[in-house]
């Protein structure tokens, strides 16, 4: 009877913390609906700059005008509210860690948040203006370069999303090797794969030319390097507490 209990209270536990992350995005998505225009024409501002003189982009739908800039701001109020969200999954599962787990789940947590924005804004400052640059200075002559706004937002939202999740890579590892699925010895031996792979992603993820596959994937090396030196860190870490013990 006692476990009976005990899952009823976790479950109501589990419905009040997803309540409270939904609730968290629709405030944020409350707060910036008035302004859902404006971000549009911030998202749009890079490809706008690269579009030849008294060019635009254009509305195919009837309906987009109005349901993309309310799209991109619920999207964006997730991706503001994920502190909040990442809290309440700390907050549910916390409990049930123990002392040393919490010591690594915390940072975690909160570095992957950091990184998943770090990404985001790397494809909007960086890529974003190279890579529109290119496809508008190579459209053939006589075509009008006008992108349609909705199919605009779904292409700028895949790369985020790539990007942010690109960007996880140290957190991924990190995990990989506190976990005892592999160590850093091991993975500094397959860099030369990982190299590869990474251009294999980046070509994958983003639009079919060399620059955006070459800035999706130098960054992820990178991060590889850095998880690795991270993750050896956790590894020397756990071997000492473990000697102590």
């Amino acid at each position: 009877m006692s476990e009976e209990n005990s899952l009823i209270s976790h479950l109501i536990e589990l419905r009040t913390r997803i309540l409270r992350a939904l609730l968290s995005v629709m405030v944020v998505f409350l707060c910036l609906a008035y302004f859902a225009n404006d971000l549009y024409q911030l998202l749009a501002q890079p490809l706008l700059d690269a579009l030849p003189e008294n060019a635009s982009m254009i509305a195919t739908d009837v309906a987009s005008p109005f349901f993309a800039p309310f799209k991109l701001t619920m999207v964006l109020s997730f991706f503001i509210a994920i502190p909040y969200v990442l809290y309440q999954v700390w907050g549910f599962v916390a409990p049930g860690l123990y002392r040393n787990e919490k010591k690594l789940v915390a940072p975690l947590l909160f570095s992957s948040t950091i990184l998943f924005y770090s990404g985001m804004a790397f494809a909007y400052f960086v890529v974003f203006p190279i890579a529109f640059a290119f496809f508008t200075s190579v459209a053939p002559e006589g075509v009008t370069v006008a992108t349609d706004i909705n199919s605009y937002l779904n292409f700028v939202l895949k790369l985020f999303f790539a990007f942010g999740m690109s960007f996880e890579i140290p957190v991924a590892i990190v995990l990989l090797i506190w976990t005892g699925v592999t160590d850093a010895d091991s993975l500094r031996e397959k860099r030369p794969y990982v190299i590869v792979g990474a251009f294999v992603v980046g070509m994958l993820l983003t639009p079919p030319d060399v620059i955006s596959q070459t800035l999706l994937a130098v960054p992820m090396w990178i991060l590889f390097e850095f998880g690795v030196i991270v993750g050896g860190m956790y590894s020397k870490k756990d071997d000492a507490d473990a000697s102590d013990e």
